[in-house]
């Protein structure tokens, strides 16, 4: 992963979406060859010299302080999760100039007690997320709705890989686009916190290479939380789906994640998943697949 591509990127990008006179900078004479604020205006806003903004964005200079950080970050008008991002994307830079990328850490058992609050969840699908969106475990409702989880190679058991490679999701996600662009959002912060993970790379390496979505997307360099919303389903069997959608960290457990899908009481989203609560066995459905 060329993380002073990243970082440059990401601040173009950031710079693009502003105009000059949203920040009081009276524009210079002239046609403007790129929309959007220039290095050179934003370096006077933040309080750095020309030279050292340009050498920041290009990724030339590791030991950039928090102030500066803090400085350029106001000017481009981050929002907290941006600004950390940031940070993320300096540090992985820093560390990437060192021996380089490493195997990810293996993720951590599930805890018995959180498999058995899985089991316990009645009507409601959920599973537990680990490092890169790998799916660790899952209770049988989740199964019945995205097929087999936490089971088979394990390429499949990672949402993203579904999300994009597998053909079924786009015939299960009814806004398989939103799905698809969460799902980036989620990679890209996971790339900033832990930037010498070669398992994180090289999966980014095989959806880029494998699907033109996951490079439009990535391209657009979104930053965002994703840890709540709404999903709409295409249900072979139980039709129709809108079900809220929760992340919740498991306590002790840094790096796994719980997510939980829940629907309004007395909706037809809730009668479907209380009859697919009663009709399926702890079998994988032969539905189609996708987190």
């Amino acid at each position: 992963m060329d993380f002073r591509a990243e970082l440059a990127s990401f601040l173009k990008s950031r710079r693009a979406r502003l105009r000059p006179e949203d920040l009081g900078v009276r524009p210079f004479g002239g046609r403007r060859r790129v929309p959007g604020l220039r290095r050179e205006e934003l370096a006077e806003l933040a309080g750095v010299s020309m030279d050292y903004y340009t050498r920041l964005e290009q990724g030339r200079t590791q030991n950039v302080s928090d102030g500066v950080l803090d400085a350029v970050a106001r000017v481009l008008r981050l929002d907290a999760t941006e600004r950390a991002h940031l940070g993320n994307l300096v540090r992985a830079l820093r560390h990437s100039s060192g021996p380089g990328a490493r195997p990810g850490p293996d993720p951590r058992p599930v805890r018995e007690g959180v498999r058995v609050l899985l089991r316990a969840l009645d009507g409601v699908p959920a599973y537990v997320l680990g490092p890169r969106l790998d799916v660790l475990a899952a209770n049988a409702l989740a199964r019945a709705l995205f097929g087999d989880l936490d089971a088979g190679p394990a390429d499949c058991r990672n949402v993203a890989w579904r999300i994009f490679l597998d053909p079924g999701a786009r015939e299960l996600y009814a806004d398989w686009e939103e799905a698809a662009r969460d799902t980036v959002v989620a990679l890209r912060l996971d790339l900033g916190r832990h930037a010498c993970d070669d398992r994180l790379c090289g999966l980014l390496g095989e959806l880029s290479v494998r699907s033109e979505d996951f490079r439009r997307l990535w391209a657009e360099h979104q930053v965002r939380e994703t840890t709540h919303g709404t999903l709409r389903l295409r249900h072979p069997r139980a039709g129709t789906l809108l079900l809220h959608r929760e992340e919740l960290q498991v306590a002790g457990a840094p790096d796994q994640t719980l997510v939980t899908y829940a629907a309004d009481p007395g909706t037809p989203t809730a009668d479907a998943l209380t009859l697919l609560t009663m009709t399926h066995t702890d079998r994988t459905a032969p539905s189609p697949s996708g987190v």
